[in-house]
């Protein structure tokens, strides 16, 4: 495994939350670190907070709205030729506020379905060729919360609930990932999924009226272990629950079901075919 201090890193939605605590844990340690979010301003603000308060300065910033799936291969366009070791997915949105109802992308899928999963899924295809070093690693940030994958209704049209919204997007996330796994298998890249903790004190927590249960430091530590520790490496394919493996629901290994989710969202997200050269 190549050592942290000597690797680069990709943290979607690291502008915020966990995200930010990760991309400073990762700074501290003298790690090459690319800080992603969605405003410019935000952006420059935090790049400079965190090379201020570590004194490591190997960090940039890259813009993109993951509500649309152009500002997703734009970010790809702009990282093209650049390395990557580790490319962790983080960024995304929760249930939205009590009594909010159904919002879309700007292609027109519901919103939660976008960001969690279709901009990961997208991302990390196209990322494939930034991370064809030594020991790549991909890490999907998911959760326990997860919601029945309804492939006749993904984009929850009948009987929408931002709860089961978010939860669907989730596991979609997992089975992405546990697909993922065997595809690259043949590869230097392994992909796992972690629940990094609950009801964390983050604006997603806070913009569902529920207190915070949690310090953005406990999510950090879950997502540092995927990112660094040796005991994962060649680890491939797992559902982690912070530092320690576990299973998602049932419906994450049924292999048809994710063949199925797996070509539909190739369709969504105008992928033709997975390209990997090994």
């Amino acid at each position: 495994m190549k050592s942290i201090d000597d690797s680069v890193v990709l943290i979607t939605g690291s502008t915020d939350g966990i995200g930010k605590r990760v991309a400073h844990d990762l700074a501290i340690k003298g790690t090459e670190v690319l800080i992603h979010g969605r405003s410019p301003d935000k952006g420059a603000y935090v790049t400079d907070e965190i090379i201020q308060s570590t004194g490591n300065e190997r960090l940039q910033y890259f813009n993109a709205d993951f509500s649309s799936l152009n500002n997703v291969r734009q970010l790809a366009h702009d990282l093209e030729g650049i390395n990557i070791d580790i490319l962790i997915n983080n960024a995304g949105i929760g249930a939205g506020p009590p009594g909010s109802g159904r919002e879309v992308s700007r292609e027109g899928y519901e919103l939660r379905m976008a960001i969690n999963y279709l901009a990961p899924f997208l991302l990390t295809h196209l990322m494939i060729p930034n991370l064809q070093g030594s020991s790549s690693r991909v890490i999907n940030v998911a959760s326990l919360g997860q919601r029945y994958v309804d492939l006749n209704d993904l984009m929850m049209i009948h009987n929408y609930d931002g709860w089961d919204a978010y939860g669907q997007s989730k596991l979609a996330l997992i089975m992405f990932t546990i697909d993922m796994a065997a595809r690259l298998n043949d590869t230097s890249i392994t992909i796992n999924a972690v629940h990094p903790g609950s009801l964390l004190n983050t604006n997603m927590v806070k913009e569902i009226g529920t207190p915070p249960q949690g310090d953005v430091q406990e999510g950090a530590d879950s997502i540092m272990f995927l990112a660094t520790s040796p005991d994962l490496e060649g680890i491939t394919g797992r559902f982690f629950d912070h530092t320690h493996e576990t299973e998602a629901y049932n419906q994450a290994y049924d292999s048809v079901i994710r063949e199925e989710l797996y070509h539909k969202s190739l369709e969504l997200t105008g992928i033709r075919e997975l390209i990997i050269q090994v």
